[in-house]
């Protein structure tokens, strides 16, 4: 069988159970794939930092954050794809007309999560790194990913177009839109990664759960849906394993390496 040279794994609703956690199995999985010589990666909508807490259990040699954003490469990186600080402005600016001045949001920065969230943060999700309180009133930083809370389509479309070169999609599991550049996809960061390692797409094995797991999936030799995946990232997976809740990466892992 082929050794392919990468891992890439998504976190939330992939490699992550429900509780947040990496089952002591699935490290011990990862830990002999290292072992074997593959690379190991994660591309999750975290930002670095919020990732950062995994980071011990997987060892990952490559990072695809904020959704495609940036990608680091051994620690350092090596792409990013943002928004200006003018423009992060007037997405803020626009989301606070439509919505009321205390809709939620959160921004990502290349070192920083910020949000004014009505709750904190880590009493939601426990797993959630360092963030920074705003309320975004002078906020003026460049955003590699921006997240608002809201239910209207129409609104959202408003809010992408008050700038250039900006797409948003609605994450499946909440109220939520996420507005970031055109080109930062997660799909976009594989193939920068390829240019920049050397790594063939075709070399990769992704595993996702989530529409902006589709095109990655797609884009790389192999894309693996878990079993509580959405229809429509089983219907592009080449196979479905089990689920996030019960090892399907470690499992899988394990069967096709003999591990």
């Amino acid at each position: 069988m082929k050794l392919e040279r990468l891992l890439l794994f998504d976190l939330d609703g992939t490699l992550l159970r429900s509780d947040k956690t990496i089952s002591p199995y699935t490290v011990d999985i990862l830990k002999k794939c290292r072992e074997r010589g593959l690379l190991l990666g994660v591309a999750t909508a975290r930002s670095e930092m919020n990732a950062q807490k995994f980071f011990s259990s997987i060892e990952p040699n490559i990072v695809i954050s904020s959704n495609g954003a940036r990608v680091s490469l051994n620690g350092k990186t090596i792409y990013r794809c943002e928004f200006s600080k003018e423009d992060t402005r007037t997405i803020i600016d626009t989301a606070r007309k439509a919505l009321g001045s205390d809709c939620e949001i959160t921004v990502d920065t290349i070192d920083k999560h910020y949000w004014n969230y009505k709750v904190y943060p880590l009493d939601i999700d426990a797993s959630w790194g360092e963030t920074i309180y705003t309320d975004y009133i002078k906020f003026c930083e460049a955003a590699l990913k921006i997240c608002v809370g809201l239910k209207d389509e129409k609104v959202a479309k408003q809010i992408s177009e008050s700038v250039k070169d900006c797409s948003c999609f609605k994450f499946s599991d909440g109220d939520w839109f996420q507005f970031s550049r055109k080109s930062a996809t997660k799909e976009n960061a594989v193939t920068e990664l390829s240019k920049v390692t050397g790594i063939e797409t075709q070399d990769i094995i992704a595993f996702g759960d989530d529409y902006i797991d589709i095109k990655m999936l797609s884009v790389c030799g192999k894309g693996i849906a878990v079993g509580n995946a959405i229809k429509e990232v089983k219907e592009i997976a080449e196979e479905v394993i089990d689920t996030n809740d019960n090892d399907g990466i470690g499992k899988y892992l394990s069967a096709i390496y003999e591990l």
